[in-house]
């Protein structure tokens, strides 16, 4: 089984490493190129392309400027500690044991704009560009066509180590575009994360955000191998509803008095 999760925004360079184990991102080759491009960028242009602050344009314009190979043991962090959005609240890493994590870095795969793929132990440089940007490449307009078929294939490649291969996408819309579905060789799952609302059960990005990192965990932990395992996640207060859900798409409810429970 690979699990697939979208980046985050918010960042934690400062926090230790919980292992010194590390592995380097496949794609760093790849990343270069983009930095190469981004250089070109001043402050207010990278502004405007990302759609970003003044201060935030300045400040990723500095970390493209002083990205560099190998990384600085001092300012690379592991993924799965570097990010510390809402999916990775969900995720708590650092709660999770270290056989928790060797598990994680076999299963769990984060698709990254910069990175194409990372695994919860590669390091990473802090960086910001969205899987939506639309930079200009000699691959084409935006990073769906620099990224072409290569995450697609790098999962694939991963996939054929597993008896049962199944791909849990996790993922928000914007990254999980730079999957060629028709392509991928196993069969895909798609959870989807409700809450009631006075209008019926509705996703809220914000719990779903933490349900898609919470059930990640859940996978990891459980040791789960199939698409039948997910049917007993109930972290947060989510319960599976088979009357709501279809093939491939399983889907989770909770409801208004449980939600206050997890406020």
């Amino acid at each position: 089984m690979l699990i697939l999760l979208s980046p985050a925004k918010t960042l934690d360079f400062e926090t230790a490493p919980r292992t010194k184990k590390v592995t380097t991102p496949a794609f760093l080759d790849e990343s270069q190129k983009l930095v190469t491009t981004l250089r070109q960028y001043k402050p207010k242009r990278l502004g405007k392309l990302m759609n970003i602050s003044d201060a935030l344009a300045e400040l990723n314009v500095e970390r493209f400027d002083t990205w560099q190979m190998p990384f600085p043991a001092s300012a690379a962090r592991p993924s799965i500690q570097a990010f510390r959005g809402d999916v990775y609240v969900g995720l708590d890493a650092d709660t999770m044991s270290l056989n928790d994590i060797k598990r994680a870095q076999k299963h769990i795969r984060i698709l990254s704009g910069l990175y194409g793929v990372l695994k919860p132990l590669d390091e990473m440089l802090p960086y910001r560009l969205e899987m939506g940007t639309s930079l200009k490449t000699r691959r084409g307009k935006n990073l769906y066509e620099f990224w072409g078929t290569r995450i697609t294939d790098s999962l694939n490649e991963e996939l054929q180590a597993f008896n049962k291969p199944l791909v849990v996408n996790l993922a928000s819309n914007e990254y999980f575009k730079a999957v060629k579905k028709p392509l991928l060789d196993a069969p895909l799952i798609e959870p989807v994360f409700k809450d009631e609302k006075e209008s019926g059960y509705k996703v809220i990005s914000f719990f779903a955000k933490k349900a898609r990192g919470a059930m990640a965990r859940y996978l990891v932990q459980e040791k789960c191998t199939s698409g039948e395992d997910l049917y007993d996640f109930t972290s947060l207060g989510y319960k599976y509803s088979k009357k709501e859900s279809s093939e491939g798409r399983p889907v989770f409810l909770r409801s208004a008095k449980t939600a206050q429970r997890f406020a």
